[in-house]
């Protein structure tokens, strides 16, 4: 088994574990688990010395933290935003299905305190990218719910990347000291693609992860006809929190390429 992709099922509770602090993905620096929800179904979650981002992928739910509560629905996860909510330690979160639905749950150890806020297409930075680069086989649309500009009091960065059929993502290649880990939709269950880590070179699957060590550059790719999705998370270190992308320097020259 790789060390750097994963290709896990959910079990007969609906949970599907990507990465733990402890064991084979320790390196990740993060908990991060997938939970499909039959509808009617509440989780709850509070973690004593850890910060947490709860994102819908897919599904209706209803949240509720602090005495506040919201209700999210989406249905498609290529055409629709999102919500993500996301708090520090020791704050109770509840999640009750109003429909069938996939959460992820990203958390990892922070001593800080901060306020907690819920991230939706309204205050979600979407960027998108390479469309005049490469006749566009690099476009991609990149929404960030908080990274180290926008909460530098967390030691975590979550986002989404959409990829267009037949699509090049993280590309020019680069890597970056920190570990990343990115989690994998298609529509279609059949949807593939393929991720190259350094020199190794995995198949992309509809629910499958890789986790990405530092130093290491991870350009992706997917087939034709069926457009992608994944959730990339990274751990910031302390001291050297992730701020930028580190190209490789034998194709730096691509960036000049318009």
């Amino acid at each position: 088994m790789s060390n750097i992709f994963g290709y896990p099922a959910f079990d007969e509770d609906g949970v599907k574990e990507l990465t733990r602090t402890k064991g084979l993905y320790a390196d990740m620096l993060m908990n991060i688990t997938v939970f499909h929800l039959e509808e009617g179904k509440t989780l709850s979650f509070s973690f004593p010395a850890e910060e947490m981002a709860l994102l819908l992928i897919q599904g209706g739910i209803k949240i509720s933290w602090q005495g506040k509560g919201v209700t999210a629905e989406r249905d498609d996860f290529i055409k629709q935003g999102t919500t993500c909510l996301h708090v520090c330690k020791n704050v109770p979160v509840t999640v009750t299905a109003v429909k069938e639905s996939e959460i992820l749950v990203q958390s990892t150890e922070n001593d800080k305190t901060f306020d907690s806020i819920l991230y939706t297409p309204e205050n979600c930075g979407e960027e998108t990218f390479g469309q005049n680069q490469f006749e566009g086989k690099a476009q991609r649309t990149v929404r960030t719910f908080f990274d180290y500009h926008t909460a530098p009091y967390s030691n975590m960065v979550m986002g989404e990347i959409l990829v267009p059929q037949g699509g090049w993502s993280s590309y020019p290649p680069h890597h970056h000291p920190q570990p990343e880990v990115y989690y994998y939709r298609f529509q279609k269950p059949q949807g593939f693609g393929a991720c190259f880590i350094g020199d190794e070179v995995n198949k992309i699957k509809d629910g499958s992860f890789c986790a990405i060590p530092g130093g290491k550059t991870h350009p992706q790719v997917n087939a034709p006809g069926y457009p992608m999705y994944y959730v990339w998370m990274i751990r910031h270190f302390d001291g050297n929190p992730w701020t930028d992308r580190i190209f490789d320097p034998a194709h730096a020259w691509l960036l000049d390429e318009a």
